[in-house]
């Protein structure tokens, strides 16, 4: 049970090796078997108790060997170096699943689901993200490497646009999907071309999803 009151609204971009239409967010198996991948968010507006969180940029890395239910994954924090100590403490908490009521929110679930958890680290995260565009940049020195941009057809090469809505969802209610690559050396790899970009407005507290 929460017993901390915390809140982060932000602008969330995340790159998996899944095809456009990532089978997690349909209650479906991994394109490929397993699950790879990252998040970014710009939080806008966030606290944690008295802990003001406005304007710091996190990111997260994960892997699982399989669907993420059946857990034995892998995950890494990254929080803005401009992060002060409780402001650092409370992120990753947050990110952790602590201070959520079970199962509330994708955070909680991706932490219940890996066994082993990769020390956070505190890096500048240099982040610019366009939800109306589906564009995205991410530059994590010595982390991480990625770009977002809409999808195109094949047949014409011109802007293809869809959306994934889950009025319940654990993680958003409304997505921008698009095309994502991304380089990863850290402790966990990545090197996705062209594969699931997401873009949306994240709304998150201990209690879950805060749905406009």
């Amino acid at each position: 049970m929460s017993t901390i009151d915390w809140y982060i609204e932000g602008i969330e971009f995340g790159n998996c090796n899944c095809v456009y239409a990532c089978p997690c967010q349909f209650e479906a198996l991994p394109t490929h078997g397993h699950c790879r991948g990252f998040e970014v968010l710009r939080i806008d507006k966030g606290h944690f108790g008295e802990v003001v969180l406005d304007g710091l940029n996190i990111a997260m890395l994960y892997a699982w060997p399989g669907p993420i239910f059946e857990g034995k994954g892998e995950m890494q924090v990254i929080v803005d170096e401009r992060a002060d100590a409780r402001q650092g403490e409370a992120l990753v908490k947050v990110l952790y699943g602590e201070e959520t009521e079970e199962g509330a929110t994708h955070w909680w679930v991706y932490h219940a689901m890996c066994d082993k958890v990769h020390e956070p680290l505190f890096r500048p995260i240099d982040y610019e993200v366009d939800i109306e565009a589906r564009t995205a940049r991410v530059v994590i020195p010595g982390v991480l490497e990625s770009a977002g941009r809409p999808i195109k057809s094949p047949a014409t090469g011109q802007e293809h646009r869809v959306r994934i809505d889950i009025p319940h969802g654990i993680e958003f209610e409304l997505a921008e999907i698009g095309s994502a690559t991304t380089t990863a050396t850290a402790a966990i790899r990545l090197d996705l071309k062209g594969t699931y970009g997401q873009f949306n407005r994240l709304r998150h507290s201990g209690k879950g999803t805060v749905h406009a």
